[in-house]
Protein backbone atom coordinates (compact mmCIF):
# COMPACT_ATOMS: atom_id res chain seq x y z
CA UNK A 1 0.00 0.00 0.00
CA UNK A 2 2.96 2.21 0.79
CA UNK A 3 4.61 1.81 -2.54
CA UNK A 4 0.87 2.25 -4.21
CA UNK A 5 0.52 5.39 -2.49
CA UNK A 6 4.02 6.85 -2.94
CA UNK A 7 4.14 5.95 -6.82
CA UNK A 8 1.25 7.70 -7.70
CA UNK A 9 2.30 10.64 -6.17
CA UNK A 10 4.56 10.44 -8.60
CA UNK A 11 2.41 9.97 -11.20
CA UNK A 12 -0.28 12.52 -10.05
CA UNK A 13 3.07 14.85 -10.55
CA UNK A 14 3.47 14.22 -13.80
CA UNK A 15 -0.18 13.71 -14.99
CA UNK A 16 -0.56 17.37 -14.07
CA UNK A 17 2.48 18.79 -15.28
CA UNK A 18 1.47 16.84 -18.89
CA UNK A 19 -1.93 18.65 -18.86
CA UNK A 20 -1.15 21.93 -16.35
CA UNK A 21 -2.19 23.95 -19.48
CA UNK A 22 -5.38 21.89 -20.32
CA UNK A 23 -8.50 23.13 -19.27
CA UNK A 24 -9.79 20.97 -16.17
CA UNK A 25 -13.45 20.28 -16.68
CA UNK A 26 -14.56 18.53 -13.64
CA UNK A 27 -18.38 16.70 -13.50
CA UNK A 28 -19.22 13.32 -11.99
CA UNK A 29 -18.08 11.36 -14.64
CA UNK A 30 -14.57 11.76 -14.55
CA UNK A 31 -15.09 12.05 -10.31
CA UNK A 32 -16.24 8.30 -11.18
CA UNK A 33 -13.25 7.40 -13.27
CA UNK A 34 -10.95 8.84 -10.35
CA UNK A 35 -12.44 6.40 -7.82
CA UNK A 36 -12.72 3.45 -10.04
CA UNK A 37 -8.94 4.03 -10.83
CA UNK A 38 -8.02 4.20 -7.29
CA UNK A 39 -10.04 1.10 -6.55
CA UNK A 40 -8.60 -0.79 -9.67
CA UNK A 41 -5.13 0.28 -7.92
CA UNK A 42 -5.74 -0.70 -4.43
CA UNK A 43 -7.41 -4.12 -5.02
CA UNK A 44 -4.85 -4.99 -7.61
CA UNK A 45 -1.79 -4.54 -4.66
CA UNK A 46 -4.19 -6.35 -2.06
CA UNK A 47 -4.76 -9.11 -4.69
CA UNK A 48 -0.63 -9.43 -5.42
CA UNK A 49 -0.75 -10.20 -1.41
CA UNK A 50 -3.60 -12.43 -1.42
CA UNK A 51 -2.81 -14.51 -4.24
CA UNK A 52 0.02 -15.27 -6.77
CA UNK A 53 0.73 -11.92 -9.30
CA UNK A 54 -0.15 -15.12 -12.29
CA UNK A 55 -4.02 -14.70 -10.89
CA UNK A 56 -4.19 -11.30 -10.02
CA UNK A 57 -2.86 -10.24 -13.69
CA UNK A 58 -5.21 -12.82 -15.19
CA UNK A 59 -8.45 -12.45 -13.49
CA UNK A 60 -7.31 -7.99 -13.59
CA UNK A 61 -7.37 -8.99 -17.80
CA UNK A 62 -10.59 -9.89 -17.88
CA UNK A 63 -11.49 -5.68 -17.82
CA UNK A 64 -12.00 -6.42 -21.75
CA UNK A 65 -15.32 -8.56 -21.41
CA UNK A 66 -16.89 -5.56 -18.96
CA UNK A 67 -15.56 -2.95 -20.68
CA UNK A 68 -17.68 -4.46 -23.77
CA UNK A 69 -20.83 -4.67 -21.94
CA UNK A 70 -20.91 -0.98 -20.04
CA UNK A 71 -19.35 0.34 -23.78
CA UNK A 72 -22.39 -0.90 -25.30
CA UNK A 73 -25.08 0.72 -22.49
CA UNK A 74 -23.00 4.00 -21.65
CA UNK A 75 -21.08 4.42 -24.33
CA UNK A 76 -23.30 2.75 -27.43
CA UNK A 77 -20.15 1.21 -28.97
CA UNK A 78 -21.32 -2.20 -30.02
CA UNK A 79 -18.14 -4.85 -30.26
CA UNK A 80 -17.85 -5.84 -33.68
CA UNK A 81 -17.53 -9.79 -34.23
CA UNK A 82 -13.84 -9.29 -34.50
CA UNK A 83 -13.94 -7.65 -31.44
CA UNK A 84 -15.11 -11.01 -29.38
CA UNK A 85 -13.27 -12.98 -31.89
CA UNK A 86 -10.28 -10.75 -30.40
CA UNK A 87 -11.11 -10.60 -26.90
CA UNK A 88 -11.41 -14.54 -27.01
CA UNK A 89 -8.29 -15.16 -28.70
CA UNK A 90 -6.38 -12.62 -25.98
CA UNK A 91 -7.60 -14.38 -23.24
CA UNK A 92 -6.97 -17.61 -24.60
CA UNK A 93 -3.31 -16.19 -24.78
CA UNK A 94 -3.14 -14.56 -20.90
CA UNK A 95 -4.00 -18.20 -20.12
CA UNK A 96 -1.59 -19.82 -21.99
CA UNK A 97 1.44 -17.23 -20.72
CA UNK A 98 0.62 -17.97 -17.22
CA UNK A 99 0.09 -21.38 -17.51
CA UNK A 100 2.63 -22.80 -15.25
CA UNK A 101 2.25 -19.78 -12.81
CA UNK A 102 -1.67 -20.09 -12.20
CA UNK A 103 -2.91 -21.61 -8.51
CA UNK A 104 -6.34 -22.55 -7.36
CA UNK A 105 -4.87 -20.69 -4.02
CA UNK A 106 -6.03 -17.41 -2.59
CA UNK A 107 -9.83 -17.11 -3.25
CA UNK A 108 -9.91 -13.75 -1.56
CA UNK A 109 -6.97 -12.38 -3.81
CA UNK A 110 -8.40 -13.65 -6.82
CA UNK A 111 -11.67 -11.73 -5.72
CA UNK A 112 -10.39 -8.58 -5.47
CA UNK A 113 -8.18 -9.46 -9.18
CA UNK A 114 -11.68 -9.82 -10.63
CA UNK A 115 -13.08 -6.22 -8.77
CA UNK A 116 -9.63 -4.66 -10.23
CA UNK A 117 -10.97 -5.58 -13.68
CA UNK A 118 -14.16 -4.61 -13.15
CA UNK A 119 -12.98 -0.72 -11.77
CA UNK A 120 -10.33 -0.91 -15.07
CA UNK A 121 -13.34 -1.03 -17.00
CA UNK A 122 -15.19 1.26 -15.52
CA UNK A 123 -12.17 3.76 -15.51
CA UNK A 124 -11.84 3.55 -18.95
CA UNK A 125 -15.37 4.11 -20.19
CA UNK A 126 -16.00 6.95 -17.72
CA UNK A 127 -12.67 8.55 -20.03
CA UNK A 128 -14.31 7.63 -23.14
CA UNK A 129 -17.22 9.12 -22.43
CA UNK A 130 -15.49 12.80 -21.92
CA UNK A 131 -13.30 12.18 -25.46
CA UNK A 132 -14.56 15.58 -26.15
CA UNK A 133 -14.03 16.95 -22.21
CA UNK A 134 -10.95 16.47 -19.96
CA UNK A 135 -10.43 12.44 -19.71
CA UNK A 136 -6.93 13.28 -17.89
CA UNK A 137 -9.00 14.55 -14.68
CA UNK A 138 -9.93 11.00 -14.29
CA UNK A 139 -6.56 9.72 -13.68
CA UNK A 140 -5.42 12.92 -12.36
CA UNK A 141 -7.72 12.13 -9.17
CA UNK A 142 -7.41 8.62 -8.90
CA UNK A 143 -3.66 8.99 -8.66
CA UNK A 144 -4.11 11.84 -5.78
CA UNK A 145 -6.76 9.30 -4.14
CA UNK A 146 -4.28 6.45 -3.98
CA UNK A 147 -1.79 8.40 -2.65
CA UNK A 148 -3.94 9.48 0.43
CA UNK A 149 -5.00 6.20 0.73
CA UNK A 150 -1.67 4.78 0.64
CA UNK A 151 -0.33 7.55 3.16
CA UNK A 152 -1.17 6.09 6.43
CA UNK A 153 1.13 3.18 5.20
CA UNK A 154 4.28 5.42 4.50
CA UNK A 155 5.33 5.75 7.79
CA UNK A 156 6.35 2.39 8.95
CA UNK A 157 9.62 2.28 6.99
CA UNK A 158 11.81 3.82 4.88
CA UNK A 159 12.84 2.16 1.47
CA UNK A 160 16.18 3.78 1.35
CA UNK A 161 17.56 5.81 -1.36
CA UNK A 162 17.59 2.81 -4.00
CA UNK A 163 13.74 2.38 -3.29
CA UNK A 164 12.78 5.65 -3.64
CA UNK A 165 14.68 5.88 -7.43
CA UNK A 166 12.95 3.23 -8.05
CA UNK A 167 9.29 4.08 -7.02
CA UNK A 168 9.91 7.68 -8.70
CA UNK A 169 10.87 5.73 -11.80
CA UNK A 170 7.46 3.52 -11.35
CA UNK A 171 5.87 6.49 -10.72
CA UNK A 172 6.65 9.11 -13.27
CA UNK A 173 7.21 6.26 -16.34
CA UNK A 174 5.10 3.16 -15.97
CA UNK A 175 2.30 5.45 -14.73
CA UNK A 176 2.85 9.20 -15.23
CA UNK A 177 3.76 8.76 -18.90
CA UNK A 178 1.98 5.73 -19.42
CA UNK A 179 -1.66 7.26 -18.25
CA UNK A 180 -0.54 10.75 -20.06
CA UNK A 181 -0.63 8.89 -23.13
CA UNK A 182 -3.59 6.81 -22.33
CA UNK A 183 -5.43 10.26 -21.61
CA UNK A 184 -4.57 11.16 -25.15
CA UNK A 185 -5.14 7.85 -27.00
CA UNK A 186 -8.54 7.58 -25.23
CA UNK A 187 -9.59 10.17 -27.28
CA UNK A 188 -9.45 8.68 -30.82
CA UNK A 189 -9.88 4.85 -29.82
CA UNK A 190 -12.92 3.63 -28.33
CA UNK A 191 -13.29 1.90 -24.88
CA UNK A 192 -12.25 -1.93 -26.32
CA UNK A 193 -9.40 -1.27 -28.07
CA UNK A 194 -7.99 0.80 -25.22
CA UNK A 195 -8.59 -2.06 -22.83
CA UNK A 196 -7.45 -4.78 -25.53
CA UNK A 197 -4.40 -2.93 -26.79
CA UNK A 198 -2.82 -2.50 -23.20
CA UNK A 199 -3.19 -6.64 -22.57
CA UNK A 200 0.22 -6.23 -24.03
CA UNK A 201 2.02 -4.87 -21.42
CA UNK A 202 2.08 -7.96 -18.93
CA UNK A 203 3.14 -10.22 -21.70
CA UNK A 204 6.23 -7.57 -21.87
CA UNK A 205 7.42 -8.48 -18.75
CA UNK A 206 9.40 -11.58 -19.49
CA UNK A 207 10.61 -9.35 -22.52
CA UNK A 208 12.47 -7.27 -20.22
CA UNK A 209 13.37 -10.01 -18.32
CA UNK A 210 15.78 -11.00 -21.15
CA UNK A 211 17.06 -8.02 -21.91
CA UNK A 212 18.29 -6.98 -18.92
CA UNK A 213 18.69 -9.86 -16.66
CA UNK A 214 19.34 -12.57 -19.26
CA UNK A 215 16.52 -14.78 -18.26
CA UNK A 216 14.82 -16.77 -20.86
CA UNK A 217 10.64 -16.69 -21.01
CA UNK A 218 9.15 -20.42 -20.74
CA UNK A 219 7.77 -21.85 -23.35
CA UNK A 220 4.22 -21.11 -22.20
CA UNK A 221 5.08 -17.30 -21.99
CA UNK A 222 6.45 -17.31 -25.79
CA UNK A 223 3.44 -19.43 -26.94
CA UNK A 224 1.03 -16.98 -24.93
CA UNK A 225 2.52 -13.77 -26.06
CA UNK A 226 2.80 -14.64 -29.31
CA UNK A 227 -1.13 -15.77 -29.80
CA UNK A 228 -2.05 -12.15 -28.00
CA UNK A 229 0.47 -9.92 -30.33
CA UNK A 230 -0.63 -11.61 -33.21
CA UNK A 231 -4.52 -11.36 -31.70
CA UNK A 232 -3.81 -7.84 -31.56
CA UNK A 233 -1.93 -7.05 -35.03
CA UNK A 234 -4.33 -8.09 -36.98
CA UNK A 235 -7.28 -6.65 -35.74
CA UNK A 236 -5.91 -3.14 -35.13
CA UNK A 237 -2.47 -3.17 -36.80
CA UNK A 238 -3.06 -4.55 -39.91
CA UNK A 239 -6.58 -2.53 -40.55
CA UNK A 240 -4.45 0.38 -39.75
CA UNK A 241 -1.45 0.22 -42.13
CA UNK A 242 -3.64 -0.93 -44.94
CA UNK A 243 -5.35 2.66 -45.86
CA UNK A 244 -1.45 4.32 -45.33
CA UNK A 245 -0.18 1.72 -47.83
CA UNK A 246 -2.87 1.97 -50.21
CA UNK A 247 -2.44 6.00 -50.21
CA UNK A 248 1.39 5.35 -50.93
CA UNK A 249 0.57 3.15 -53.79
CA UNK A 250 -1.47 5.91 -55.17
CA UNK A 251 1.21 8.64 -54.75
CA UNK A 252 4.09 5.86 -56.40
CA UNK A 253 1.40 5.85 -59.32
CA UNK A 254 0.61 9.66 -59.79
CA UNK A 255 -2.91 8.78 -59.19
Amino acid sequence: MAIAGARSAFAAAVIWLAFRRSEFRWNKVLLCGGVAYAVMMLTFVAAMKLTTAANAILLQYTSPIYVAILGMIFLHEKPALQDWLTMAATGGGMILFFQDQMSEGGMLGNILAIASGVAMATMAVCMRQQKEGSPFVAVLVGNVLTFFCGLPFMFDSSPGMGGWAAIAALGCVQLGLAYVLYSLAIKSVVALEATIITMIEPILNPIWVFLLLGEWPGFWALAGGGVIMTAIAARYVLPALKPAAVLTEKESSGQ
